[in-house]
């Protein structure tokens, strides 16, 4: 009689681990612990205390709710309201500097609208809450703040009950039932954080396993959903399904593991923690023999809860080629380091994205207020995918790498032509720091680089700049795409490739937004020459 097993199909190897994997684990985990992947007791406890009052700030905005909708004071106190974790708090992976996911669950009589209205001006009432931003019209509706220094990304579902105790649990599929898309879809990050904990055989290995994966990723310049990589569900995803493969793995085994399979995967083969199940919605699940959309995607990680989902499907054939080529970096490194020939520290080496490529786009989105900077940079920066595609199928281009992190910059200027400079990215000035929650780490640059080269490199440029009035602020956010040229040329002739349709279709993607404001918000899309040899 064969063993009970986790996962679609039976592990390769029940092995429990050697002396040297736990060695090997054991100097995985210092190095997590000096890079600050884990949180100390004290950061635990506030972290608690930020949650125990949001869930009592949450019960006291579905009570207020109640009473508005004339609901006897004897129901409006029984209508509890709820709050649960999901992502990277949730899955217990989280660092020091780490925001948590959290998902507000209202019974049915609460609207979407009553969260972004009462809700946000209680919250906006606390002194403890800064940085207070709704963002109503994103693909899952949040609110982003700071409560007592911690950040916090807030989502409402309403459910299909009356009342929601403080017992509810959210794996029964039929409480999907009656609700919109935006509600399955915020229900959707708990519900498969909870799914990936229960399909993992030994959650301490995955937990250590994950946060090797999650640093590393980062560190390569490979961890960013919107832009084509791999996303904090789909990285869970990959790694719960190498532990059910190894179920009796040390951590550092689990990782060597993790790199040789993912980088010798068929793909397009799915990635899958259980058989995908049909549920109680009329909503599509994912399933390429039905839906051709879903036979595009390149490096398929499904979501286990239902409905399943590809988190992966945001892949383009450059971000593939990125990503398969770190996997296979990181199975030679990590042979290295079970060998003794490499440490941990070598699998970490920051990206050398800057000294990669002779040439690069710069994508330089402005505007004149940091209010109006935040939602213009972050729609650029969703849209920068588009780019990355046009470029794959304009002629000469092998590759284009998009750089996961931006350059944020706040300069004063003097006048008009200033600000005018500024947003094509010639300074007058030094900048003033940005916040550095915003902003790329600089020390991702080469020595003597700056984010914003000098434009007697740029060769091509497209799109239009934000102007200033005098004595006013420009701000600033910078992209980057490395791009490496294909195909061969005679001797002597100069090759020209013609990227321009594919950079002015794009300048008239993001200008296209409703929001767009044309006298105080800027985009530039610049091709310049990596200047300086590493």
């Amino acid at each position: 009689m064969s063993k009970p097993y986790l996962g679609i199909t039976p592990p390769l190897s029940y092995d429990p681990p050697l002396p040297l994997d736990i060695s090997v684990t054991d100097s995985l985990v210092t190095l997590l612990r000096e890079r600050g992947q884990y949180e100390d007791d004290d950061e635990a406890q506030k972290r608690e205390v930020v949650l125990q009052k949001l869930a009592t700030l949450f019960k006291e905005f579905v009570h207020r709710i109640s009473i508005k909708r004339n609901l006897p004071e004897s129901m409006a106190a029984e209508a509890g309201g709820k709050i649960f974790t999901f992502g990277s708090y949730r899955l217990g992976v989280h660092g020091k500097a780490s925001d948590i996911d959290t998902l507000c669950v209202a019974p049915r009589h609460v609207q979407r609208d009553d969260f972004f209205t009462d809700m946000l001006e209680m919250l906006r009432e606390r002194p403890e809450v800064t940085s207070l931003t709704p963002v109503t019209d994103a693909y899952v509706p949040v609110i982003t703040f700071e409560f007592s220094g911690v950040e916090i990304d807030l989502l409402c579902a309403r459910l299909n009950l009356p009342t929601v105790p403080d017992d509810l649990e959210l794996a029964n599929d039929n409480l999907l039932k009656n609700l919109d898309d935006k509600c399955v879809r915020s229900l959707n990050g708990s519900r498969v954080t909870d799914d990936i904990l229960r399909l993992v055989p030994n959650v301490e290995t995955f937990r250590t396993a994950l946060r090797c994966i999650k640093l590393w990723a980062k560190e390569r310049g490979i961890y960013s959903n919107v832009l084509g990589f791999f996303g904090g569900v789909a990285w869970a995803i990959a790694v719960a399904r190498i532990c059910q493969l190894y179920p009796n793995a040390a951590a550092g085994l689990v990782v060597n593991k993790f790199f040789y399979i993912m980088h010798k995967w068929s793909w397009p083969q799915p990635v899958l923690l259980k058989p995908i199940e049909d549920g109680p919605l009329s909503t599509r699940v994912w399933n390429p023999k039905l839906y051709p959309a879903d036979r595009v995607h390149l490096v398929p990680i499904i979501t286990p809860a239902y409905p399943a989902m590809c988190s992966t499907h945001n892949m383009t054939p450059s971000t593939k080629h990125v990503t398969i080529e770190e996997f296979a970096r990181g199975s030679q490194i990590t042979e290295r380091i079970f060998a003794g020939t490499a440490t941990w520290a070598d699998l970490m080496e920051k990206s050398s994205f800057f000294g990669d490529y002779k040439y690069y786009l710069q994508i330089i989105a402005s505007s004149n207020s940091e209010d109006r900077q935040l939602k213009w940079s972050g729609w650029v920066e969703s849209r920068l995918r588009h780019l990355v595609m046009k470029l794959e199928s304009s002629q000469g281009i092998e590759l284009a790498h998009p750089y996961i992190k931006s350059f944020p910059r706040v300069t004063k200027c003097k006048n008009d032509a200033e600000g005018i400079a500024v947003a094509q990215g010639i300074y007058p000035q030094p900048a003033e720091a940005a916040p550095p929650a915003a902003s790329a780490d600089i020390d991702d640059l080469p020595p003597g680089v700056d984010p914003v080269p000098p434009t007697s490199e740029t060769v091509a440029a497209d799109g239009e700049a934000a102007t200033s009035e005098e004595g006013k602020t420009v701000y600033t956010n910078t992209l980057y795409i490395g791009l490496k040229i294909g195909g061969q040329k005679e001797k002597g002739a100069k090759k020209v490739i013609d990227i321009s349709w594919a950079t002015s279709e794009f300048v008239s993607m993001v200008k296209g937004w409703d929001k767009y404001e044309e006298e105080s918000m800027g985009i530039v899309v610049q091709h310049i020459k990596r200047y300086m040899s590493f």
